[in-house]
């Protein structure tokens, strides 16, 4: 029987165990397991018949080099990265411009307001991917009924640029209320007195907000576009869904498509697997160096 001071050094770890066991089950286990895969590829014997016709044998580093090579995958990044300049700006824009309206003085409803905003982040990515794709087909839309009620012609949204729109429209809709939120608990922990100080020096509303207010939550902008530019490099949802109702998205317009198409539809595990991988060190180098440069230039050093 442990001793009772041996018992309370051992408390601390008995209560971090059952987060270390999930981690490890929910997380390290399917990335080592990724990476194994990669590692790996499948070896036909003959014809391809029986349990022991295919063989998992070593690879190498060949699967990177072929996704590395590969112009669906180059091409899919330069859609997504197209994709997140009209999404980004967009969202973290409308997300500041609502947290400074929330948080004026003459504001009513802001309760009500809030929770309006934040409510279309509530919706699950494909069921709100579903509503805008009925709304954007012209034969069922009801935009599009008044449209050519007044003898106009609607812009089509599922082919050509408008798509880059369409897609990123859902994205603002549903992410705009998270950002608004963060952004607005870090306007009301900045104490009142900077803008009682600020309006005895004849300062406007407008002023307060682009002198003091902006530059105070200049953290939570800084956070919000890191978690969005995250997301945007991992998009599926959207365009996964919007698939069956236009031909200008392919099974590979993203990144995170071809993986789930050469994974689940060829039965490439390995390449799916040596791809995915790919795509996470991508984030995580892309995310480290802008928190690094954010860092230099804040004068905080990286964690």
């Amino acid at each position: 029987m442990a001793s009772p001071r041996t018992a309370r050094r051992l408390a601390p770890y008995g209560f971090l165990a059952p987060a270390i066991i999930l981690f490890g089950l929910l997380f390290a286990l399917p990335i080592g397991y990724a990476i194994h895969l990669s590692l790996h590829t499948v070896r036909v014997k003959g014809l391809g018949l029986g349990a022991k016709a295919r063989e998992e044998v070593w690879a190498g580093l060949s699967n990177y080099s072929s996704a590395l090579a590969d112009p669906e995958l180059l091409a899919g990044a330069g859609r997504v990265l197209r994709y997140g300049a009209m999404l980004v700006p967009s969202m973290l824009g409308l997300a500041l411009l609502f947290a400074l309206l929330l948080d004026t003085a003459r504001t009513r409803f802001r309760a009500a307001s809030r929770l309006a905003i934040f409510l279309p982040y509530a919706v699950p990515g494909i069921i709100g991917s579903l509503l805008w794709g009925f709304l954007y087909l012209p034969s069922i839309s009801p935009g599009y009924f008044l449209l050519r009620a007044a003898g106009l012609n609607g812009p089509d949204l599922l082919h050509g640029g408008g798509l880059y729109l369409a897609l990123a429209n859902i994205a603002v809709w549903g992410g705009t209320g998270f950002n608004m939120v963060v952004i607005f608990t870090s306007l009301r922990a900045i104490p009142a007195e900077l803008y009682e100080a600020a309006r005895l020096d004849g300062c406007s509303e407008a002023q307060i907000a682009l002198r003091i207010k902006v530059p105070m939550v200049l953290p939570a902008l800084v956070l919000t576009f890191f978690f969005s530019t995250i997301a945007t490099l991992q998009v599926f949802a959207e365009p996964m869904t919007l698939s069956p109702l236009t031909n200008s998205l392919s099974s590979t317009w993203s990144p995170l498509m071809k993986v789930y198409r050469d994974a689940f539809v060829l039965g490439g595990l390995n390449s799916a697997a040596a791809t995915a991988v790919v795509i996470a060190l991508t984030t995580l180098v892309l995310s480290f160096g802008f928190l690094k440069l954010v860092n230099k230039r804040t004068g905080e050093p990286t964690s």
